[in-house]
């Protein structure tokens, strides 16, 4: 089971791991042992989460947000296959934690008399500034 927050746990059946060869410096190693993890976490179908986590989820996993519902994780930073899974469980947890959290809604302000006037200013100045490009006549 994997513990995110007090209230939320993933349970092992909506984990599924798969095993390949990792990518980068091993030596000899790296062309006969798979340590690199790719964790699958079928979140769509997770009654762990509710929905509004879910949809921030989505949002938060982007490329890594499947068709099917599901967030694929790989790691293969060490040479360790068991390093290699638990870093892909830390970042899993922590992506979920980062969905937990609700973004605080907007409260649209208007503009200070100031900064309209500053705004307006600089616009006057970069039209004289355009204006005085040109061709010169002669008098």
């Amino acid at each position: 089971m994997l513990h995110v927050t007090e209230t939320i746990a993933v349970q092992e059946w909506e984990l599924s791991e798969q095993f390949t060869r990792s990518q980068g410096p091993g030596g000899q190693n790296v062309n006969k042992v798979e340590t690199a993890v790719e964790l699958r976490f079928e979140a769509a179908t997770s009654p762990s989460l509710p929905d509004p986590v879910k949809r921030r989820l989505q949002r938060l996993a982007g490329r890594r947000w499947t068709q099917d519902g599901a967030v694929l994780i790989l790691s293969q930073e060490t040479r360790s296959q068991a390093r290699n899974r638990e870093l892909a469980r830390e970042r899993l947890a922590d992506l979920i934690r980062q969905a937990l959290v609700a973004p605080k809604r907007r409260i649209a302000t208007r503009p200070t008399l100031g900064s309209q006037r500053r705004r307006l200013k600089a616009k006057s100045v970069r039209g004289e500034v355009k204006s005085l490009r040109g061709k010169v006549e002669d008098e």
